[in-house]
């Protein structure tokens, strides 16, 4: 009987040691809910983005306030009664020399 005693605790303490310290144990399921958390954190922006991205394709099917915003801004596009002004900076007066060939002094 003390023999099947002394064998019961030594199988109990080899299977708390894979518990505790193997790579397997309770390292390995600390390091699984990290990740998880870091996943769900992504997960969660990538779901905003979509949802932003759901709106916006929605704007651009139905409105179009939307539609006419993108063609201003990405393609440059302006309404038939407005007119286009293109501001020009004024030319730098002779030997003076530009900004990005002015080397700064330290």
């Amino acid at each position: 009987m003390k023999w099947l005693a002394v064998g019961l605790a030594l199988v109990i303490l080899l299977l708390q040691y894979r518990v505790w310290l193997s790579e397997d144990g309770v390292r390995e399921l600390d390091r699984l809910r990290r990740a998880v958390a870091t996943q769900r954190a992504e997960n969660e922006q990538l779901a905003d983005r979509n949802r932003q991205l759901a709106a916006e394709v929605r704007d651009l099917k139905t409105g179009l306030d939307a539609l006419e915003e993108r063609a201003r801004s990405d393609l440059g596009m302006i309404a038939p009664h407005e007119t286009f002004y293109q501001v020009v900076p004024p030319p730098p007066p002779p030997g003076a020399r530009s900004p990005e060939h002015t080397v700064a002094a330290r």
